[in-house]
């Protein structure tokens, strides 16, 4: 009896230090989510207040006294937003598409052909990750200037139609795949290429979506490339439009229609987030994984 009643105690007391350790832990997580999306709550509510509601703010409130929707409609008609909208949307797509062809195909070489000087020609490949990106960016700027292809959506998708990361990533993942398929689908005649459109594509699409996405998002964020390839409003993307409504739009005074220009570029992205974070997190894990 008393052993059991010993073994009771100390199965209570693990299960209270358990119980004390998860509450810290939900608390500290709540606290750090609070932080981190404060400045979300911040930049949605300064866009619904009114111009001389928020300069008339001695001490800031965290409801709009009179929310109004004027500072959405001064972001779209202040300054071509919606054609700045379209143009990241094409930029997008369109280099993901290209990038995803790229390094599927890359990936399939390193990790299942064979050729002479294979490793060799990898990690020559993946030591471009130690060159710093402004010399990359020097150099790109300097081709596509002698190309003559400023102010172009060639210019601006040429230099990110591939990743050497993404390459990386997706020739672990292939290379996790047995040999014996492979194999098995030449001993029956399939082709290199049917046997990565059948096996392998189907195989590591988590880790393609995850590629896709983190792409997308990539080329919603990019900034320094198009501010530095583009000067002709036509081929502004959002990062150049901010800029642009900043500085020819609504002012730098009006804060609110910037939250708002703001929130409309920003949902975007966190509805993508939202909706595959979950795919997200299971592509790049699933790249960790060896065996």
């Amino acid at each position: 009896m008393e052993r059991k009643d010993h073994y009771r105690t100390v199965e209570s007391a693990a299960k209270r230090r358990k119980t004390v350790v998860r509450t810290i832990t939900y608390i500290l997580l709540t606290v750090w989510a609070l932080v981190v999306l404060f400045p979300f709550y911040w930049m949605v509510l300064t866009s619904f207040k009114s111009y001389g509601e928020y300069n008339s703010e001695r001490v800031p409130t965290f409801v709009p006294m009179e929310p109004t929707l004027d500072n959405y409609h001064d972001a779209f008609t202040a300054v071509p937003l919606a054609k700045y909208l379209t143009n990241t949307v094409f930029f997008a797509l369109t280099t993901t598409a290209i990038m995803l062809f790229v390094t599927v195909l890359a990936a399939f070489a390193f990790a299942r052909l064979n050729f002479r000087g294979k490793n060799l020609a990898f990690t020559i490949f993946l030591s471009l990750m130690m060159i710093p990106s402004e010399l990359v960016v020097i150099t790109n700027f300097v081709t596509v200037t002698n190309l003559d292809l400023r102010n172009t959506f060639t210019g601006l998708i040429l230099p990110s139609v591939t990743s050497v990361f993404y390459i990386y990533l997706l020739k672990e993942n292939f290379a996790q795949i047995p040999d014996e398929l492979y194999y098995a689908a030449k001993v029956d005649g399939t082709s290199d290429m049917k046997y990565l459109m059948k096996v392998m594509i189907p195989i590591c699409r988590p880790t393609l979506i995850t590629i896709t996405i983190l792409k997308v998002i990539e080329c919603w964020n990019s900034y320094v490339w198009p501010r530095l390839i583009t000067d002709d409003e036509m081929y502004y993307l959002v990062s150049n439009g901010i800029q642009s409504i900043r500085e020819n739009g609504f002012g730098r005074e009006n804060i609110p229609a910037m939250m708002a220009a703001v929130v409309v570029i920003s949902v975007p992205l966190i509805i993508l987030f939202l909706v595959f974070h979950k795919k997200i997190m299971a592509g790049v894990s699933r790249g960790g994984i060896k065996g």
